[in-house]
């Protein structure tokens, strides 16, 4: 059978990386390639779903802070020193994780790195700062407010995340972020940015020994662990029924139509590749299914997509359209449809062979950078394993039609999911 040869081939694979784990329990992996940029990309176990509930919004408000400078680093000073190298820096936050990192020429990573270093291990978060850069983040929130999209898809995550914290805005909510203070944000920080919750990938022309002498100078000394209280999530139950929502947005030139259903975390990863098939077959494209119906032919959509986003504990398959309101009870009948089609019968192989096929091209795609390849490999080490980052094309590959069937019934169903409803109010 194809799972078998696909079975042994995963057996055989290499990890082209070095994966080492420091006496301090940070891990550190590495890889060298032709590139002449280095990415240095240090991804850490404090998302929001480490937050406690009086703390919503810690995780991506403290984000910001980290650049706000340390004893030795004046606010501003560690974007001058990247930008005078021609470097870059960015980071984000989501629920299962935040990440940080800096792209320069090789040679200059001796000179970056250190200050990366020091912004994340010895955060300062002082307190005129933290006033000041408080109102940037509610005006961060205010602006999601004025997105569509954005309110459509946070009410949905509502909608399908009732007991876990997947539920709850990354950003936070503005009476949490007006009640937080300093001291509370430094705690929060020196309990989760501690080396066994870290991950440093540097991926680029630069040696390992060389690498992982840096990394250990300057990723050395870390606060004392203060006690926080241990947070374990919730399980979120299977949808039972539908769940339906209806908002009325003013100005809102087209209606949304937001289903959702729950589906594998990392624990099940091949299922939730099998996943990203499915969504790719329903709504991945002009030739995929809803697609071609709903927008192409019948013209009941002015667009549709379909998405399945990985994350640690549950993940979520969400179908979008967007499309004119006396439409929404067809287009979500004639999606139930769809659904139960593929519940019932085998994907022809012509069609899983295309689809597989842009999968494993997306993959390739997306695996040619020192920051592509960064944030890959920080990313698997952050909610599961490193290794499993490159098993990715090899598992799609693998599917067979009868596979996906179960998949669909397993997980998908026209009588259990969420929907949230935008339509334009009268105002």
């Amino acid at each position: 059978m194809k799972i078998d040869t696909a079975s042994k081939q995963l057996n055989c694979l290499t990890f082209p990386a070095s994966v080492v784990r420091l006496e301090s329990g940070l891990t550190v992996i590495h890889q060298q390639t032709l590139s002449p940029v280095v990415t240095v990309d240090v991804w850490v176990k404090a998302g929001a779903i480490a937050e406690p509930e009086p703390w919503m919004g810690m995780a991506h408000f403290l984000e910001h802070m980290v650049f706000k400078g340390t004893e030795q680093l004046p606010p501003g000073y560690f974007d001058y020193v990247i930008e005078h190298h021609g470097g870059s820096t960015n980071a984000a936050t989501s629920h299962d994780y935040a990440h940080f990192f800096i792209n320069t020429a090789s040679s200059h990573i001796a000179t970056t790195l250190p200050f990366l270093a020091e912004l994340l291990v010895n955060a300062a978060i002082p307190s005129d700062e933290f006033d000041r850069e408080r109102d940037v983040v509610l005006e961060e929130i205010r602006q999601s407010e004025d997105d569509p999209d954005t309110v459509g898809f946070q009410a949905l995550m509502e909608n399908v995340f009732q007991r876990h914290p997947y539920g709850k805005p990354v950003l936070g909510r503005p009476e949490f972020l007006l009640a937080m203070q300093p001291d509370e944000m430094r705690h929060f920080h020196h309990h989760h940015y501690q080396p066994e919750n870290m991950t440093v990938v540097v991926v680029g022309d630069v040696e390992e020994s060389y690498t992982l002498d840096l990394v250990s100078e300057h990723f050395s000394t870390f606060a004392p662990r203060p006690h926080l209280p241990r947070f374990e999530p919730e399980a979120e139950p299977p949808i039972v029924g539908i769940r339906r929502q209806e908002l009325q947005l003013p100005r809102l030139e087209l209606a949304r139509l937001m289903l959702a259903w729950i589906g594998p975390g990392v624990d099940q990863l091949r299922s939730a590749f099998g996943m990203d098939l499915l969504s790719v077959l329903l709504a991945g494209g002009r030739s995929s299914r809803l697609v071609r119906e709903l927008r192409e032919e019948r013209q009941l959509v002015q667009d549709i997509s379909s998405s399945f986003s990985l994350q640690r504990d549950s993940s979520i398959f969400t179908i979008t359209a967007w499309l004119d309101p006396k439409h929404l009870g067809a287009v979500e009948a004639i999606i139930g449809d769809r659904i139960s089609e593929l519940i019932t019968i085998p994907i022809p192989i012509a069609e899983l062979k295309r689809v597989q096929r842009l999968l494993s091209n997306d993959f390739a795609f997306s695996t040619e950078t020192p920051s592509q390849l960064a944030g890959l490999y920080g990313y698997y080490a952050t909610i599961a394993h490193p290794e499993l980052a490159i098993t990715y094309p090899y598992y799609i590959q693998s599917f067979q039609p009868e596979e996906l069937q179960h998949l669909a019934s397993q997980y998908l169903s026209p009588y259990h999911y969420a929907v949230t409803v935008m339509k334009p109010s009268d105002e």
